[in-house]
């Protein structure tokens, strides 16, 4: 019990302190836009079978990817680049629209 009051007090902190910035999807889909469309498509189901359907995909998962490329613990030439301007919010932002979106894993709910 002591561990539950620990982390909602904690929580309660960072959103009343500002820490916690909620994702834009707007600003996600401006961004996919100019970043991300070329290769996955704007809504992240791409037609070409060399670039991954990340459309559906899950949001933490999507996040984790976008900083792994960025801080080079996932290689990609490709990808490192595309990920080595990107904001932490434009990462929050990215997963946060194509995850949104329905892709290859939940076309048929």
């Amino acid at each position: 019990m002591k561990n539950y009051v620990i982390a909602a007090v904690a929580g309660a902190a960072l959103i009343l302190s500002g820490q916690v910035m909620a994702a834009d999807i707007e600003a996600g889909k401006s961004k996919a836009a100019e970043v991300c469309a070329s290769c996955h498509g704007a809504d992240g189901n791409s037609p070409a079978p060399n670039f991954p359907k990340i459309g559906g995909q899950y949001r933490t998962y999507l996040a984790k990817v976008l900083q792994d490329y960025k801080n080079g613990n996932r290689k990609d030439p490709v990808m490192a680049g595309m990920a080595a301007n990107l904001s932490t919010a434009d990462i929050d932002n990215l997963a946060f629209y194509y995850s949104s979106q329905t892709g290859a894993l939940n076309s048929n709910k």
